[in-house]
């Protein structure tokens, strides 16, 4: 059962008939915006609506966080968790061919309007855990895009992040890669007094989520050795900032921040915030004492496997 719209295809044979997760009315509306607007007209319509969902689906700042990626234009990509296609149509113009799984129905025909005019962009929408069994394919790209932290709402298993990632393992092609981004668990944003990203409490992950809310994030530590108990990885942390969400900087191991360069750290588009301390001068003494990758905000984490190089 599939369905067209504009040149991309929607594949309907793993979808339930009902959408497991939804933001509301706010989901119409980003899909009239979807149908009526193009992708040049999108910045009018963020500084016209003001509205953080509006800003966070559609700013093509969301893009820089795969834009850099060394995508040939012949490979192919599997991306987890498209959404409202944030980053879809960056990567349809850097790959040839996308292939997306998405869980909801309206979100996978909001990327659809966004990107009709591509023409190798394919949507699957379903249940990961229910599509991967039935996936042949094997690919150079595998994204992760603000997904790795859900593993436990969609996966059925002791240890679902594992388990994710043994899964995605079996369909990377011979140096395939999977890409990675996730907050940090410790992220200063917390400990300067931002709420935590999904549950919207105060500290929830700084305490080590104390509560199994079926979402949560990951130290750098704590995600090597998640990485690591699932093969033979290569591993290369980078550094978005502000953040993975709207990154206007990756720093890497090779070139970290230099003191005074984090100052873009006041803003919390989605909730208010406490202000505890000085972000950028907390930033520049972590900095001094090299510990700033400990407390990036966010991750983004390519992996390979060893074997492979």
């Amino acid at each position: 059962m599939q369905e067209k719209i504009g040149n991309v295809i929607l594949d309907y044979q793993f979808y339930g008939g009902q959408d497991l997760y939804c933001d509301g009315e706010i989901e119409d509306y980003m899909l009239d915006l979807a149908k009526q607007y193009g992708d040049i007209e999108y910045s009018n319509v963020i500084e016209e609506e003001k509205n953080w969902p509006i800003l966070y689906h559609f700013s093509h700042v969301r893009e820089n966080i795969i834009s850099w990626l060394p995508i040939s234009g012949e490979e192919t990509v599997l991306e987890i968790g498209s959404g409202c296609g944030a980053v879809t149509g960056a990567l349809a113009k850097k790959a040839k061919k996308v292939q997306c799984i998405e869980l909801s129905k309206k979100r996978s025909m909001i990327n659809a309007y966004r990107h009709r005019e591509s023409d190798n962009i394919h949507i699957m929408v379903g249940n990961f855990q229910d599509i991967e069994p039935q996936m042949e394919e094997k690919f150079d790209w595998i994204t992760l895009i603000g997904v790795f932290e859900y593993s436990d709402l969609y996966i059925k298993s002791r240890k679902p992040y594992q388990e994710m990632l043994s899964r995605i393992k079996k369909h990377l092609k011979p140096n395939g890669r999977i890409v990675i981004a996730i907050e940090n668990r410790l992220g200063l944003k917390y400990w300067a007094g931002c709420r935590e990203d999904h549950t919207g409490n105060y500290f929830e992950g700084l305490e080590g989520y104390l509560e199994n809310v079926g979402v949560k994030t990951f130290s750098k530590s704590e995600l090597e050795k998640i990485i690591e108990s699932t093969g033979n990885w290569k591993i290369n942390f980078y550094y978005p900032y502000p953040d993975y969400k709207l990154p206007m900087v990756i720093y890497s191991d090779e070139f970290l921040p230099k003191e005074g360069e984090l100052n873009s750290v006041r803003h919390n588009y989605d909730r208010n915030r406490l202000q505890l301390f000085d972000e950028t001068k907390v930033f520049d003494s972590l900095i001094r004492e090299g510990k700033f990758q400990e407390f990036s905000n966010s991750f983004q984490i390519v992996l390979e496997e060893k074997d492979n190089e």
